[in-house]
C-alpha cells in the first residue's frame, strides 16, 4: 500500500494500528522525493539519516504504547526555521553556511509531537517574493507545470506537500506566504490570528532568535487536508515560553457552528484597485455555490465591509515600511503628488517616519474595529487570494519592473499581494482551500477570513466545504513526472 498522500490523521491513526510503521513511511518518503525532486525542486535540505532514526525512535515509543499528536508523522519544515544543525539561509548567499545550534520553538515543538522531520523547503531570497527561488537552491516548480512558480515564500512547503513529500509542512505568512503558494499548488494552509502561535527561531539568519512578536507576521500550517491545519496547528498554537515562563496552549473558542447550513458568509470576488481573473472569479463562485448548496446564508454586499481601497493602502504602508526596515534598499524618486497608485504608496512608504507608521498603524485598530463588527453579522468571509493561478516563472531582478497578466492586461507584480493584505493587515486568520481547477487544469484557491483568536471556525469552514468540493487532487503526471526531465 502507498502512503504518500494519505492525511496525517490517516497517518496518526495506521501508526497507532500496526498497519504500518514510521520508519515504513519516513523510507517511502525518502525513496519519493529522491525519484520525483529533481524537477519540483521542492526539498532544498534533505535531512534523511536523521529522519531514519527518529522514525525508528516513534516505532519505539508507539511500541511503548506512547500518543503524541504526530507521533511518526513525516514532515517537512520552511527553510527559514532554524533547525540545529542544518543550515538556515533565506536564500542569501552570504549566509549560505549558517548553521543554528537551536531548533526554532515551532520545529522544537513538531519533535515533542513526534513529527519527523524529512528536510527544509526552499523559499525565496529573503523571504520577499511570490516565488521561490534563489542562488544558492535554485528554483522550485509547480508540481502542476514546471512551466510556472509554486508561489512564494512558502513554495517549496507546498509543492513538496502536493507532489507527496511528506504529510505536513510548517510555513510562514506575511504577503500570502502560506495562502499562495497553498492556492497555486493546490493544497490547504492556514494563516493563524497574529500573535497565536510563537515565532522564536523563524528569522532571517542576521538576526538573534529572540522571542518578539512581528508586526503582520505569523507562522502556520499547511496540509492536503483541512483536518490536517487544525491538528497541526493544535501543536503549534500557543506563546512563546521564553516570555510566558511556561509553554501553554492556549484555549480557543469552538467553530462558531458545526454545520454548514448554520454558517453566515460574506463572498467578494472583486478589489477596486485590481479586476479578478476569470479563472480565479470561477473558484470564488464554485465555493458560493457549494455555500447555497448546503443551506448557509450567503450574501455578496454589506456596508459594514471596510473599506477595500484603504485597506490595501495601509497593508502596503505597513508591510514595505517594515520590510525596509530590516533590509534596506537604496533611496529610490518620490513619486508625484498626484500618483495614487500602489507602486507610489510602496515607494512612499520606504521613506516612512515612525510618526508616519504611527498614523497608519492608528487607521489600522479603525478597520480592525470593523472586522469586528463586520464578522459580529458574519461568520466567516470567502475571497481571492491573488487574481490569478499560478503564472509562468518571471525572474526579472527589479520586481517592481514585474507585471502580472490577468486576462490578457498586464498590472504591478505586487499590486496582486492586495487580497492577501486584507487578512494580514488587521491580523485576521484566514484558511486557503482549494476551489477547482482553471481552464489549463491548474490549481485555483480561496481563502476563508475569520474572526480574530477564532480560527476554528474558518477551519471548520474549511472541512465542511471540503466534503463538498472535493478538496485537494494530486497532479494528473504524479505517475510520470520524470517526463518532465
Amino acid at each position: 500500500m502507498e502512503w504518500s498522500y494519505r492525511s496525517a490523521g490517516e497517518l496518526v491513526a495506521a501508526l497507532r494500528a500496526g498497519a504500518v510503521t514510521s520508519a515504513d513511511l519516513t523510507e517511502e518518503a525518502i525513496t519519493r522525493i529522491e525519484r520525483d525532486d529533481e524537477v519540483v525542486n521542492a526539498i532544498c535540505v534533505p535531512d534523511f539519516d536523521r529522519a531514519r532514526a527518529a522514525a525508528r525512535r516513534a516505532d519505539q515509543a508507539l511500541a511503548r504504547g506512547e500518543n503524541r499528536p504526530l507521533l511518526g508523522v513525516p514532515v517537512t519544515v520552511k527553510e527559514s526555521y532554524d533547525v540545529a544543525g542544518l543550515p538556515t539561509t533565506w536564500g542569501m548567499p552570504a549566509h549560505r553556511d549558517f548553521v543554528p545550534a537551536e531548533d526554532a520553538v515551532q520545529v522544537a515543538r513538531l519533535k515533542d509531537a513526534g513529527a519527523v522531520v524529512l528536510g527544509k523547503t526552499n523559499v525565496p531570497l529573503g523571504l520577499q517574493d511570490i516565488q521561490s527561488f534563489n542562488d544558492i537552491y535554485g528554483t522550485t516548480t509547480n508540481p502542476w507545470d514546471p512551466g510556472r512558480t509554486s508561489g512564494g515564500s512558502s513554495g517549496g512547503s507546498a509543492a513538496a506537500l502536493a507532489s507527496g513529500f511528506g504529510a505536513l509542512s510548517i510555513g510562514s505568512d506575511l504577503a500570502g506566504s502560506l495562502r499562495t503558494p497553498a492556492h497555486f499548488c493546490g493544497v490547504y494552509a492556514h494563516k493563524p490570528t497574529l500573535g497565536l502561535a510563537a515565532t522564536r527561531g523563524m528569522v532571517a539568519p542576521s538576526e538573534p532568535a529572540l522571542p518578539v512578536d512581528p508586526d503582520l507576521a505569523v507562522v502556520g500550517p499547511m496540509a492536503r487536508t483541512a483536518g490536517d491545519l487544525t491538528l497541526l496547528l493544535d501543536v503549534m498554537a500557543g506563546p512563546d515560553p521564553l516570555t510566558h515562563g511556561v509553554a501553554h496552549r492556549p484555549v480557543l473558542p469552538p467553530a462558531r457552528h458545526e454545520r454548514l447550513g448554520d454558517f453566515r458568509v460574506l463572498v467578494l470576488e472583486d478589489h477596486p484597485l485590481i479586476p479578478t481573473g476569470s479563472a480565479v472569479r470561477a473558484g470564488v463562485n464554485r465555493v458560493a455555490d457549494a455555500l447555497v448548496d448546503g443551506g448557509a446564508r450567503v450574501e455578496r454586499h454589506s456596508p459594514l465591509l471596510p473599506d477595500l481601497a484603504e485597506a490595501a493602502t495601509l497593508y502596503m504602508q505597513l508591510l514595505i515600511s517594515g520590510a525596509v526596515a530590516r533590509f534596506p534598499v537604496e533611496s529610490l524618486a518620490e513619486p508625484s503628488a498626484d500618483d495614487e497608485s500602489l507602486d507610489a504608496v510602496r515607494l512612499r512608504a520606504m521613506a516612512f517616519s515612525h510618526h508616519d507608521w504611527l498614523a497608519a498603524n492608528h487607521r489600522r485598530e479603525v478597520h480592525r474595529h470593523g472586522w469586528r463588527q463586520l464578522l459580529a453579522e458574519f461568520d466567516a468571509v470567502v475571497c481571492p487570494i491573488t487574481p490569478t493561478p499560478a503564472f509562468p516563472h518571471d525572474h526579472t531582478p527589479n520586481p517592481m519592473e514585474r507585471r502580472i497578466d490577468i486576462d490578457g492586461m498586464a498590472y504591478p507584480y505586487f499590486d496582486q499581494l492586495v487580497w492577501a493584505g486584507l487578512a494580514t493587515m488587521p491580523g485576521l486568520p484566514a484558511t486557503a482551500v482549494p476551489a477547482g481547477r482553471s481552464l489549463e487544469g491548474l490549481p485555483v484557491g480561496v481563502q476563508l477570513l475569520g474572526p480574530m483568536f477564532e480560527d476554528r471556525t474558518p477551519l471548520r469552514l474549511a472541512e465542511l466545504l471540503e466534503q463538498k468540493t472535493g478538496g485537494f487532487r494530486a497532479p494528473k503526471r504524479d505517475a510520470g513526472i520524470r517526463q518532465f526531465r
